[in-house]
Parts: structure tokens; C-alpha cells; sequence
């Protein structure tokens, strides 16, 4: 059974086909609303089918569902209590002009707080007043059977997000470690001495940048998945971006790769932080793929000869200091990925 079920229990490969098991996660969903309120002859069921789209169909990571669910549970509720009054008052009253006023004035006061904080949650209530109200026509038992019909959609919502949830730390894990083995790549071009200005370097170096702004988005998500503070997460967001400055000044200062001697002095002087280099690399973005946390806590020290305090008396001395301190940066964010390892390898 677990050989069977292990395409679908491999976060990886959940990862690789997120948009495929979020649809069939969506129209499994859909079907059961229509379904559900169809069966019981609910009136207005059609109602539990917008609602459940509205809160999962654009959300593929488990850590957004649930948040954006209590927005819109606490959105629904109190528009359906105004959307009830405006109807009640329709009826007592019998003064369409008054329920119109009333309604642009209620709709304006969550306008006006949708723009901020809480501000799904306040759309969402105005939204709600339409549904449940109409232009204040609408029967009370029309009303409040739309509010139970949105109250359905959203429970039936947060049900299909536990079937084979899609975490955000997945693809934080997996894009952080696609964007480790482009600065391994980037780097190797960088000391092999090949050009920074032909077109794949640029397409390496605008991946890289993309990768990092969808790692800042992803963070508020992860955070509430795998409790991980906001704090560690940005500390090693930090290290990322500093990888990328560095290999942008390395490839901007390195020696003319038509001087073969000082090319082949930097070499054979810094072999040994090379490999340290390329070994964190490559060994962070391993452990981040396949889960096998433990390479990084093995021990890797800097050369015996290697000082970030020594002084700077040429270019090529310069440019040495740099990539000692690119070395100390990624083992910097080693130790931090290994202290956090037991959150993020789920």
C-alpha cells in the first residue's frame, strides 16, 4: 500500500504536480456542494458552490486556506446580518429609497475599510449584503438560506484543503533549492571563466531574482505551516540575496580571463574554497530536495589558511576577500537551514 500511495504521500512530486491535484482537489469539491445542496433540494444551493471557489479555487497552499476561511466566514456572517436587516426593514417600512440609501451607505463603510487590513474580509461583507438582500426585495427566508448556503460552501471548502494538502513549504523547499544550484552553476561559470555577459548568464541571474520574490511571498504562508518564525525565515531570505550580490560583484571583478597566469594563480590558490563553495551548495540544495537533513550538520570547515582579516594589497587580493566572505555566507545559512530542518522537512 505504501508503494502504491507513495506518487501521492512524495512531497516532491506533489510539489510537481500541484496544479493537477489542485483542480482535481477543486472539482471533487465542486461536485460534492452541487451534490450535497441538490440532494436536500436546498434552495439557492447554487450559492455553496460560488462560495467554496471563492475560497479555495485560487488557493493552492494549505497555510492561505484556512486564514482566508475565517475571513470569509466572518465576512459572510456579518453581511448576512445586514443583508437580514436591510430585508426586514424593506418589509416593515416599505420604502425602497430608504433600503437603497442604506445599502450604498453600508457597502461604502466596507469599501472604505477594504482598502488595508482586513480588508478581504470587509469586501467580502459587502459582497454578502447583495447576495443575501438583492436590492432589498429579497424574501427573509431568502436570505437566510443564502447564509446557509455560503456557511456550507465554506466547511466543504476547508474539508477538500485537508485532502492531500498542498504546504507552501513545499515549494519554498524546492525553489530555495533550484536557486542554491543556480548560484553553484552561476559560480562555477564565474571562476571557470566564462562570460557574465552572454545570455545564459542573464537567464540564470533573472531566474535567481525571480525565484527570490516568490520566496518572500511564500514566507507568511510557511511561517503559519511549520511555525516557523517570520524572523529565521527572513535571516536566511537574507543569505540568499547576499549569495546573489556577490556573485554579481564577483562576475564584475574577477581578473580578465586573458591574463592566463593570473587566472591560474587564483586557481590553484583558491582550489580549496572552490570546492567548500560548491560542496555547501550543492549539498544545501540535496538536503532541501530529498529531505535527508542530516548532510547539514555534517562538519565542514574553512581551509587552515583561509582569514577574512587579512589585509587587501592588490585587486586580486580584493577579489580572494570576496570569496571568503561568499564562503562564510553560505555556511552562515547552512547552519541556519540545519537548525530549522526538523520545521521545514515535513
Amino acid at each position: 500500500m505504501r508503494r502504491l500511495l507513495r506518487p501521492l504521500l512524495d512531497p516532491y512530486r506533489r510539489y510537481r504536480h500541484a496544479r493537477v491535484i489542485h483542480a482535481v482537489r477543486v472539482s471533487l469539491g465542486l461536485m460534492a456542494s452541487i451534490l450535497l445542496t441538490t440532494g436536500i433540494n436546498l434552495p439557492h444551493g447554487e450559492w455553496a458552490s460560488v462560495t467554496m471557489l471563492v475560497v479555495i479555487g485560487g488557493l493552492q497552499h494549505h497555510g492561505n486556506i484556512g486564514k482566508k476561511a475565517a475571513e470569509r466566514a466572518t465576512g459572510t456572517l456579518i453581511g448576512a446580518a445586514v443583508g437580514l436587516l436591510l430585508v426586514a426593514q424593506q418589509a416593515w417600512l416599505g420604502m425602497p429609497w430608504l433600503t437603497y440609501f442604506v445599502m450604498s451607505v453600508v457597502c461604502g463603510f466596507f469599501s472604505y475599510h477594504a482598502i488595508g487590513k482586513g480588508g478581504y474580509t470587509a469586501l467580502l461583507a459587502a459582497i454578502t449584503v447583495l447576495i443575501v438582500a438583492g436590492h432589498g426585495d429579497n424574501p427573509v427566508s431568502d436570505g437566510l438560506w443564502r447564509g446557509v448556503d455560503i456557511l456550507i460552501g465554506i466547511a466543504l471548502a476547508l474539508a477538500f484543503s485537508f485532502a492531500l494538502p498542498l504546504y507552501a513549504v513545499f515549494s519554498w523547499r524546492y525553489n530555495l533549492a533550484d536557486a542554491l544550484r543556480d548560484c553553484a552553476t552561476i559560480y562555477g561559470r564565474i571562476i571557470n571563466g566564462q562570460s557574465v555577459a552572454d545570455d545564459e548568464h542573464h537567464r540564470l541571474m533573472g531566474r535567481l531574482n525571480t525565484v527570490m520574490v516568490q520566496l518572500r511571498s511564500l514566507m507568511p504562508s510557511v511561517s503559519k505551516e511549520v511555525k516557523i518564525s517570520m524572523t529565521e525565515l527572513d535571516a536566511i531570505q537574507r543569505h540568499l540575496r547576499m549569495c546573489v550580490s556577490t556573485l554579481e560583484i564577483l562576475g564584475n571583478t574577477r581578473p580578465d580571463a586573458n591574463d592566463p597566469d593570473a587566472m591560474a594563480h587564483l586557481q590553484s590558490s583558491l582550489k580549496a574554497e572552490h570546492r567548500l563553495i560548491r560542496v555547501q551548495l550543492v549539498g544545501m540544495a540535496r538536503a532541501l530536495k530529498s529531505g535527508a537533513s542530516q548532510r547539514l550538520n555534517r562538519p565542514i570547515e574553512l581551509p587552515s589558511d583561509s582569514s577574512l582579516d587579512a589585509p587587501v594589497y592588490s585587486p586580486l587580493d580584493g577579489y580572494r576577500l570576496l570569496i571568503l566572505q561568499f564562503a562564510a555566507n553560505i555556511g552562515e545559512m547552512r547552519q541556519r537551514l540545519a537548525k530549522a530542518a526538523p520545521r521545514w522537512n515535513i
